[in-house]
């Protein structure tokens, strides 16, 4: 009897307990949002995949030496953006031109008509001439003129936007022709979040849509204003949207408001049509060109215009002979005429002929405030907490870890000192080099020391290591949840040690961590695999100017 008492006794006890358990797992995630459930349970997997991992501690020490590179310093060289029309005889103009006209892959506009100029047998004064075309973006170009590293005959940015940035500047030139060819700024939208902003709002024109992402109602994305033309059409519209002075208090604080309302401000235009893609964003400010090339968004998506015209204005760069004017004169008049205007608007240009813009008027001045404006408030109320991760495994000796070094040293000087920065290193085992804190001056001397102390050995934990940065930003968000988190790998990817891909790709996904790759004679598919897991990007060290990429993406992110 007392046997079956205590039988008894045991299986309502564990009753009992699985009654208990069941309610708490029913309840546990009550009131939660479903972010929230998904940061939790792979904070749980984040933990046990550290547990196995023997993570070593460095004893950090100051640099006396900081690095302090001036923004000419880190331009990319020109010979990484060739002509892409040669001139063909020896007198001949050097032209600068936004991308969406002059694409080195395709046959875009204005490299066929410099091509059909170059063969037509043009002549000055009975001297046969050409052009060389140069196919370079808007606000790289004026970086190159303003530093006076290199400087074009005739500049052909997408609007007159550069032209008054030019004009605040110490620069000699003259305006050659207000436009040769018509383009337009807007948001290309979401069939669906342009029916949901019309239900709501009963229009759904730029001033809408952009009030919609203020209430909550949409998100729309766009890419950093410091290097991209439709970017930085998209800010000064919306900041002239806010207020009646666009520099004023009153418009920064409606900025950081907009910021809030936004993931993330890509580095370029292949994040934010992943992004639209995979309906993370309800749309994205590009250009009607783009829009219209590009079948799928011409065919499923809207285009809303906004901001100043995109004119494609032709300056004359320095004190330039009188052939090279002339030449220049030639060249506008060949652009301008009815064939190649038809050529363009096959092509997508001069697409909208009746939308105007009578808005605010900026000048070169008011440009930049607005870019530094927005760069003290993109991460609008958020702090930002980032970890350098850095391959120091035997597979990068000479001249990979070298470039790794030259990297790390010369693009952290474009860093904020109020964002919060950690260093982990890997080989065999993790290190973490530099613990996350402000970097303010003690940090950065302390990270420049880290980074002057790396010697390549030992194999490729690579996989290791952005469990034991997780692991970091994590106990960082655990302590202020309003930091965005976000991890930056260098790296050859050739991972032979440790986790591999399938172990944290879950894990990363549910986190919401973007991680930015960096790859130095590296395997870029497989960075190109971590990168795509939370919509960031790559980057080849090898085949891009990566000092003046890390620049552009620290600028648009940190």
């Amino acid at each position: 009897m007392k046997d079956k008492n205590k039988l008894l006794f045991v299986l309502l006890a564990l009753i009992v307990f699985g009654v208990i358990y069941l309610v708490v797992s029913l309840t546990e995630n009550v009131g939660k949002t479903a972010t929230t459930v998904d940061m939790e349970k792979s904070i749980k997997s984040l933990n046990s995949l550290y547990k196995t991992i023997g993570v070593r501690n460095y004893n950090i020490q100051k640099s006396s030496a900081i690095t302090t590179d001036s923004a000419t310093a880190v331009l990319p060289d020109i010979s990484e953006y060739p002509f892409v029309v040669n001139p063909t005889t020896d007198n001949f103009i050097t032209i600068y031109s936004s991308t969406e006209k002059a694409n080195e892959n395709v046959n875009s506009w204005l490299r066929v008509i410099a091509e059909e100029f170059n063969k037509s047998g043009a002549t000055v004064g009975g001297v046969p001439v050409s052009v060389g075309v140069r196919s370079i973006s808007s606000g790289l170009a004026a970086d190159f003129i303003i530093s006076g590293k290199y400087t074009p005959d005739l500049y052909i940015p997408a609007s007159d936007i550069y032209g008054t940035i030019l004009s605040g500047r110490e620069i000699q030139y003259t305006k050659a022709s207000d436009g040769i060819v018509q383009n337009y700024s807007g948001i290309v939208l979401s069939k669906r979040a342009k029916q949901n902003i019309i239900s709501k709002y009963q229009n759904a024109d730029a001033q809408t849509v952009i009030n919609s992402v203020i209430n909550g109602d949409s998100i729309i994305g766009y890419t950093n204003p410091l290097s991209n033309e439709d970017g930085l059409n998209y800010l000064l519209t919306i900041l002239s949207m806010f207020d009646s002075n666009p520099l004023s208090t009153n418009a920064q604080d409606k900025l950081k408001t907009y910021q809030d309302k936004i993931p993330y401000v890509p580095y370029d235009i292949t994040q934010l049509e992943d992004s639209l893609q995979n309906g993370s964003i309800d749309g994205f400010a590009s250009n009607y060109q783009t829009y219209y090339s590009i079948p799928d968004l011409r065919n499923n998506y809207e285009f809303i215009p906004f901001g100043m015209v995109q004119n494609s204005p032709a300056y004359a760069i320095g004190n330039l002979t009188q052939m090279k004017t002339s030449i220049i004169t030639e060249f506008i008049k060949y652009c301008q005429s009815t064939e190649a205007q038809t050529k363009a608007t096959n092509e997508g240009f001069n697409g909208l002929q009746n939308y105007t813009y009578s808005g605010y008027k900026y000048s070169g001045t008011q440009v930049e405030d607005a870019q530094n404006m927005w760069k003290k408030e993109k991460n609008g109320t958020n702090d930002l907490t980032a970890i350098f991760v850095a391959d120091i495994s035997g597979s990068m000796q000479g001249s990979p870890l070298l470039k790794l070094k030259a990297s790390l040293n010369r693009a952290s000087t474009f860093i904020d000192e109020n964002t919060n920065i950690g260093l982990v290193t890997f080989s065999d085992t993790v290190n973490i080099a530099l613990p996350v804190a402000k970097f303010d001056n003690a940090q950065k001397a302390y990270f420049t020391n880290a980074v002057k102390s790396m010697n390549a050995s030992g194999g490729t934990a690579m996989f290791d290591a952005i469990v034991v940065a997780e692991h970091m930003l994590v106990e960082q968000w655990q302590k202020n949840n309003n930091t965005r988190l976000m991890i930056f790998v260098l790296t050859d990817g050739e991972s032979n040690r440790g986790y591999g891909f399938e172990d944290i790709e879950e894990v990363t996904r549910g986190l919401r961590i973007p991680i930015y790759t960096i790859g130095y004679n590296a395997d870029i598919d497989v960075l190109q695999e971590v990168s795509d897991i939370n919509e960031a990007t790559t980057m080849d060290a090898d085949s891009d100017n990566v000092i003046y990429r890390l620049e552009s993406l620290f600028n648009s992110q940190m």
